[in-house]
């Protein structure tokens, strides 16, 4: 796993910008559209929108928060700075996994944790409504 120094130092790692709410709503919408897409496939098309219906919905919280970053293991080691146990995190770097095995080395997946996916799409929907900027402003010093 990449280390957020790393992350930091590359041009389309993490970067601080300014807040974007309405993009922020835009992901967490996606979110739920993927996830509904998700529900109604099967193979494996079902891990790889299963996958982004999480990644969109963590990506929101970021995009609340003014945090860019276009590499998904940058991203995903900023779930660190949330209300995210270790058991979300590696859920997500399991699914992002049998996404590149599906996608990329057309390997058979299968996603039979939507539940899971259902459940960390809520949980970043929850962390968005308790977010505010008392909270955002602690996130963004963390990572200055």
């Amino acid at each position: 796993m990449v280390d957020l120094a790393w992350c930091k130092r590359q041009v389309r790692g993490i970067s601080l910008i300014e807040e974007k709410k309405h993009l922020s709503e835009s992901y967490l919408k996606e979110s739920w559209d993927s996830f509904q897409t998700c529900l109604k496939i099967e193979g494996k098309w079902r891990v790889v929108t299963g996958y982004y219906s999480c990644y969109n919905a963590f990506y929101s919280v970021l995009m609340r928060c003014g945090i860019k970053s276009e590499i998904h293991d940058c991203s995903i080691k900023l779930m660190s700075l949330f209300d995210f146990i270790d058991e979300d995190i590696l859920f997500i770097q399991k699914l992002k996994k049998k996404r590149i095995n599906a996608q990329y080395y057309l390997k058979e997946v299968k996603l039979e944790e939507i539940n899971k996916v259902k459940s960390f799409v809520s949980k970043c929907e929850r962390i968005l409504e308790d977010l505010n900027n008392e909270k955002i402003k602690e996130i963004r010093e963390k990572l200055r």
